[in-house]
């Protein structure tokens, strides 16, 4: 019987692929945030099967932390042993593949990350590791800083939450370069209405809201709530609210089955032929063209 080899299409997984458009602005307009900055990010439990080859390397530098289960990894002709608590750092440009173990089967935190620092960043975890892998203690702030990352790039692409999601990558990746030192301090949430407004577009996203509606989610006019969501994100309301839409088509697209049609129905957008120009523009290929690549 052949062995059964699977790049995604685990139960639970979840990941943002973050348009190149968007993240090349971003690296061009923030000198800051972009010296390190993420392109891809997900998590794989129980991944069964999960194996990935690429005979010519990635285009961005990997992160990949085993939180259950094993696996294996092999880096410039080096292997490597996964367990609970290991972690991988696999630099751009070199040939790798990855696997999880068949009798135990790994799950995993996974970011691809690049910019101008980024190649710094990684020889000085290999020097300090004295190669690509090692182990970690466990320490739940270390997950709640991956969720704190994902569900800021999750509500959208605004200038803020770019910028505090890739500011919290450096916290993130030091957190294993200096175990030891790892502390994370506690932060308060503050409501404001463009975060309430974000929550809102995320329970609507099958609806075809308009701005008013969203405004009056706040209890604010048009006008000043267009005005102030513009300030704090650097994008009019419907085009960050059509942004959450094109990056839950993706997860469809890259995990399910369904039809174009089908997708455009779930995010609220009667015209499949408009869904499929407004998700072009932002992700710069088609609908069928993002499925295919990610086969």
């Amino acid at each position: 019987m052949p062995l059964l080899k699977k790049r995604e299409g685990f139960q639970g997984q979840k990941s943002i692929v973050l348009p190149r458009k968007i993240l090349s602005e971003f690296s061009n307009s923030n000198t800051i945030a972009s010296g390190m900055y993420i392109t891809d990010i997900g998590y794989y439990p129980k991944a069964k099967y999960h194996f990935r080859q690429r005979t010519h390397g990635s285009d961005q530098h990997i992160l990949i932390y085993c939180l259950e289960g094993k696996g294996k990894a092999q880096v410039q002709k080096n292997n490597y042993a996964l367990q609970p608590g290991s972690f991988i750092i696999i630099p751009a440009g070199c040939a790798h593949s990855y696997a999880s173990a068949e009798d135990d089967s790994w799950t995993i935190y996974w970011i691809h990350f690049t910019g101008s620092l980024s190649k710094k960043m990684v020889e000085t975890i290999k020097q300090k590791l004295n190669g690509y892998c090692s182990r970690v203690a466990f320490k739940q702030k270390r997950l709640d800083l991956f969720d704190d990352m994902y569900a800021c790039l999750e509500r959208g692409y605004g200038n803020d939450n770019l910028c505090y999601a890739n500011l919290c990558l450096y916290h993130f990746i030091s957190s294993f370069l200096y175990d030891d030192q790892f502390n994370l301090v506690d932060k308060a949430h503050a409501d404001d209405p463009v975060e309430l407004s974000i929550s809102f577009m995320q329970q609507h996203i099958a609806q075809p809201l308009s701005l008013e509606e969203i405004a009056r989610s706040v209890n604010f006019s048009a006008s000043h709530y267009s005005a102030l969501f513009r300030k704090k994100t650097g994008f009019a309301p419907i085009e960050y609210f059509n942004h959450l839409k094109i990056q839950l088509a993706c997860q469809y697209l890259h995990f399910t089955e369904l039809r174009v049609k089908e997708i455009a129905d779930k995010l609220g957008i009667e015209d499949p032929y408009y869904f499929t120009r407004l998700f072009t523009k932002l992700m710069s290929m088609s609908p069928n063209q993002y499925r295919s690549s990610k086969q």
